[in-house]
């Protein structure tokens, strides 16, 4: 889905280091089995009371609940035929969707279930990843597989986009500092990851490189409180965890080898939660320090992981 699937299926022509799947010992269990979600898994949030959500439930244009091992359940079905790809919760708890269909941000009522529009935006590519700072300011990566290229954009609290950059890689994964400060963009194609500069208005500013790997695709990231930025490679079943300094400082192994997006969770805010693409599967780990997310999270008590 989501038109990845001729740049992956090349991706996996380049030799891969052994992983679990090739039998040796992985840093992953299975938090929800094969074939629960459809490939089409992605987005996992978690909010404040531990709840963790992902996109195409049983079938595309879904978002399901997962609330324990193996229990997921439906929370809602998109309408006009629009399927979720990245998903996030803003400060007024409401779930927004990247609606790579209809080239909208949707915004979830998780009261009532009322799906609207938060943002719509005809040049969009196809709304893929997103973040969101704790002002809500949403930033949304917008690739265009088949031919390689992407865009990146910035849509303000009351649903206003602007664009930031076009005639980019193929932007997918996106994420916010914990400081604030800097915005992460990767390019799955490219294996790329650009670091911006947040301004005063959280306009990203001053692109600088970040890091670059050598192999296998990039999909989906999130930081932790130290700032380290953890990125689902997609191919080489692994979360790499780069330093703010940008420097490999270590690679989780998982079961599988198509993860696609990842989200911190549990009661310390270190449990990390893989939507795994082939399987239809969420893999969870263990990892040193808490997510941004948990850490907004005690910041804002009565609110639910952005």
């Amino acid at each position: 889905m989501n038109y990845r699937t001729s740049f992956y299926t090349a991706a996996l022509l380049v030799p891969l280091f052994a992983c679990a799947q090739d039998g040796t010992q992985s840093d992953s269990t299975d938090y929800i089995t094969d074939g629960v979600f459809t490939t089409g898994v992605e987005g996992p949030v978690v909010d404040a009371n531990g709840v963790l959500y992902a996109v195409n439930f049983a079938e595309q244009g879904t978002i399901g609940r997962i609330t324990a091992k193996d229990e997921a359940s439906l929370l809602v079905k998109l309408p006009d035929n629009s399927i979720g790809n990245g998903l996030r919760f803003n400060s007024k708890g409401q779930l927004l969707v990247a609606d790579y269909v209809n080239h909208n941000v949707l915004a979830v009522d998780m009261q009532s279930g009322d799906v609207s529009v938060f943002a719509h935006e005809p040049a969009m590519n196809q709304p893929n990843d997103i973040a969101i700072s704790a002002s809500d300011t949403v930033y949304a990566s917008d690739p265009n597989w088949s031919k390689s290229t992407g865009q990146l954009w910035m849509i303000t609290a009351d649903g206003k986009v602007q664009l930031v950059e076009a005639e980019m890689g193929t932007t997918n994964g996106v994420e916010v500092s914990p400081d604030e400060q800097f915005l992460y963009v990767n390019e799955s194609v490219q294996r790329k990851v650009w670091r911006y500069e947040l301004d005063g208005k959280g306009k990203p500013v001053n692109k600088t490189l970040f890091y670059q790997f050598s192999d296998h695709g990039l999909d989906g990231m999130r930081t932790d409180t130290q700032g380290n930025l953890y990125i689902a490679r997609y191919g080489a079943g692994t979360i790499a965890v780069l330093s703010p300094k940008g420097e490999l400082v270590r690679e989780y192994r998982l079961k599988g080898r198509h993860p696609t997006n990842v989200a911190f969770g549990g009661s310390d805010g270190k449990t990390l939660y893989v939507t795994m693409q082939q399987r239809g599967a969420v893999e969870t780990l263990q990892v040193e320090h808490p997510g941004r997310a948990f850490m907004l999270r005690e910041q804002a008590k009565d609110q639910p992981y952005p």
